[in-house]
């Protein structure tokens, strides 16, 4: 198994992980503020999980602390992230239930601490590349895994942030569908950048609970119909998770390299 931690970051509706073994929770202080974790075991992996909104979803999502966050896993000794979102389908081809493998991003959003890189530390200004914020060597794991166990992924999509916590306007879905969109959410950025700028492997699962506003005219979007998918569907997302710590329970992962345990 790797020898650092397996970072796993979920949000609405993922407010525990009953798979770990030896759960014990802490509060994790950082330069750039506190972060609530569970440390524990999950078939024999090191895991840190967190949880973004609080267990009691008490956080919205333009207060989530993402640098804390981030900065903790680092500083825990995570190299690999793995995170979930609960998503709005973009794509008019995309159904509730339907699982994403994100590679991409759009940032839409207007009021968040975005980097650790203010120009005022002792590196400067920095510009951290993004070209592949979502590590392709921990994409295939995730399929590879999915693949495995026989659950359809949609290989590719990309993710656009709005602040929330409001749903969507129409307008705004069809001017993320123009530029390529293919989820909507409120919290995979700037997670996604922070963690390239702290040098994590960083991917992403976005689950599909509903159209997006507009995409199927007439449709409201409701938190009844959310919770019903997220009630039948989270299920499956963790089965996707559970099977890629489990391969990681058989093969050491050093550095994105698969040796032989």
């Amino acid at each position: 198994m790797s020898p650092h931690p397996l970072g796993i970051i979920a949000g609405t509706g993922f407010y525990d992980l009953d798979a770990l073994d030896d759960a014990q929770h802490e509060t994790v202080h950082t330069a750039f503020g506190t972060t609530a974790v569970t440390r524990g075991s999950w078939h024999g992996q090191s895991v840190v999980f967190v949880t973004r909104h609080g267990s009691g979803h008490e956080v919205p999502p333009h207060r989530v602390n993402y640098r804390a966050i981030v900065r903790a896993l680092d500083e825990l000794g995570v190299h690999d992230v793995v995170a979930i979102n609960v998503t709005g389908g973009i794509d008019p081809d995309l159904e509730a239930g339907e699982i994403v493998c994100i590679d991409d991003f759009l940032d839409l959003t207007r009021r968040r601490e975005s980097t650790f890189h203010d120009g005022d530390g002792p590196a400067g200004v920095v510009h951290t590349d993004m070209t592949t914020a979502y590590d392709p060597v921990l994409r295939r794991e995730l399929l590879d895994a999915a693949s495995a166990i026989g659950q359809p992924l949609v290989d590719g999509g990309t993710y656009v942030c709005f602040d929330g916590p409001r749903f969507e306007s129409p307008a705004e879905i069809r001017l993320a569908a123009l530029a390529g969109g293919t989820v909507a959410g409120m919290t995979g950025v700037p997670e996604v950048t922070l963690a390239a700028e702290a040098g994590l492997r960083y991917a992403a699962l976005s689950l599909v609970v509903n159209p997006a506003a507009g995409v199927r005219p007439g449709e409201p979007i409701t938190m009844d119909e959310i919770n019903a998918v997220l009630t039948s569907a989270a299920p499956k997302v963790l089965a996707v998770v559970d099977e890629l710590v489990h391969t990681r329970s058989v093969f050491r992962v050093v550095d994105g390299d698969e040796v032989g345990a």
